[in-house]
């Protein structure tokens, strides 16, 4: 260890005990009555010390002023280097601040937001631009170019928004429009890869939903298919009774929603009265005198008993 380390950690005398001046120097930085007692101090250098000072501030817990005095070679005049407040080592800090990019989640976007897309965002890459060299890592390949080549296809100039609403049939543009490219910037393999990881984990085939399913929804009548290469592992559930509908699920998904589930069988049609109309049946419009639960009475005497 050389001798300027050691004179470095060793405070100097005559600025310890300025102590005063320091005192001094942090109440006139702060409040009335916010600086403490000392707490302490700590060698910065040749003739360069550092005070501490409580800080009695509401909010400020663990806090401490610290100023720093020193002294010039062969000086016996200590002076004021600077008087700030800094947190000690168990001082109650704000948390760490994050960037809005990655503290933001999804659902926090509302009606009227707008949310800005990084330029060099790893979701994206160029789409079809309407250059003749088009980008490296675009769909629209130089084998690609090299056909359209070969077909006398013509390159239309210009930018996307300058495109014919219908491109001529053959040039790339024609391609790109069939290829749905004709956008500024498309979704890259990483953008495809992190899309399908997010809704397999909300709607996939490791969910309690799914492991208590009766079948996947490869199966199902309600799943509403997809294109592009997503299409392969992924539809929409047009099911407005399953917890899954309108969302996008995986051909692994499965809910107890499926169309093939439980088949109600259909309820019973009864036949139709049969009515055989050419059968006539005698109606009498009097009932029969022996027809009702009191027999006929003999004799008239019998009827004045209240009989008829």
């Amino acid at each position: 260890m050389s001798a300027a380390t050691t004179r470095s950690r060793t405070p100097d005398r005559l600025c310890a005990e300025a102590v005063d001046l320091a005192r001094a120097a942090a109440e006139e930085a702060a409040a009335p009555g916010v600086v403490g007692e000392h707490t302490g101090l700590v060698s910065e250098g040749d003739r360069v010390v550092t005070h501490f000072f409580e800080c009695k501030e509401l909010g400020y817990r663990g806090w401490r002023w610290a100023v720093t005095v020193a002294r010039a070679s062969r000086a016996k005049i200590v002076t004021l280097d600077e008087a700030v407040l800094l947190p000690g080592p168990d001082a109650l800090l704000a948390p760490e601040w994050v960037p809005w990019s990655e503290r933001l989640r999804p659902g926090d976007l509302g009606p009227g937001d707008l949310l800005p897309t990084d330029q060099e965002d790893l979701r994206l890459e160029p789409g079809y631009t309407a250059e003749e060299e088009p980008p490296p890592n675009a769909l629209v390949s130089h084998e690609m170019e090299e056909l359209a080549d070969a077909e006398d296809a013509e390159v239309t100039p210009g930018t996307p928004a300058a495109q014919l609403t219908v491109p001529s049939r053959g040039s790339i543009a024609s391609v790109a429009e069939e290829l749905g490219m004709r956008r500024a910037r498309v979704l890259s393999r990483y953008g495809l890869h992190t899309a399908a990881d997010r809704w397999d984990e909300a709607f996939g085939a490791k969910t309690p939903m799914a492991q208590a399913a009766p079948a996947t929804c490869m199966t199902c009548g309600f799943l509403a298919p997809i294109g592009g290469s997503l299409g392969q592992a992924f539809g929409v559930c047009a099911n407005e009774f399953a917890p899954a509908d309108g969302r996008v699920v995986s051909l692994s998904y499965g809910c107890g929603g499926h169309s093939e589930a439980a088949v109600m069988p259909k309820p019973p049609q009864v036949a139709p009265p049969v009515v055989d109309e050419t059968k006539v049946d005698a109606f009498p419009l009097r009932p029969a005198r022996d027809s009702g639960s009191v027999p006929e009475p003999a004799d008239e005497e019998t009827a004045e008993l209240g009989h008829s």
